[in-house]
């Protein structure tokens, strides 16, 4: 019975958890046409912004024209501007050469949209040219 009942609340924090987050959507990339992405925005208890961004059918970054080293992560700001917010960790799964990336990050600016950038530095301050994918306009209350 004690396990049914931590089940249970387990599942309801779950729930709350996604209830309370936006799903935001992303285009077709035109660098990388297989990638689909999808990001879960919530705003934390201290008014922060958590993202959680998932893509899958990556490409390495060194297979691209030009070459590249990293992926980095970009959210575009109502009052802030552009912040870079880190750059996507991938993997290959053992029963799959699937390349997949994560990036989870807690920002104080308030997310309009996010864009992923195929760069050389992981660290640049601004965006290069080469936008693998963007998401949708984001509208979070």
């Amino acid at each position: 019975m004690k396990n049914f009942i931590q089940l249970s609340i387990l599942f309801i924090l779950l729930g709350t958890f996604y209830a309370c987050s936006k799903k935001v959507a992303f285009g077709i990339s035109e660098v990388v046409p297989a990638a689909e992405a999808t990001a879960k925005i919530k705003k934390d208890k201290n008014k922060n912004y958590e993202i959680d961004l998932r893509i899958n059918h990556l490409a390495s970054p060194d297979r691209l024209v030009p070459p590249m080293k990293f992926y980095v992560v970009w959210i575009s700001t109502e009052n802030n501007g552009i912040k870079n917010i880190g750059q996507i960790t991938s993997t290959s799964s053992f029963m799959s050469s699937t390349l997949k990336g994560t990036l989870k990050a807690v920002t104080s600016f308030k997310p309009r949209e996010i864009f992923i950038t195929a760069e050389e530095n992981a660290s640049v301050q601004w965006p290069g040219s080469m936008v693998v994918v963007r998401s949708e306009s984001i509208d979070i209350n």
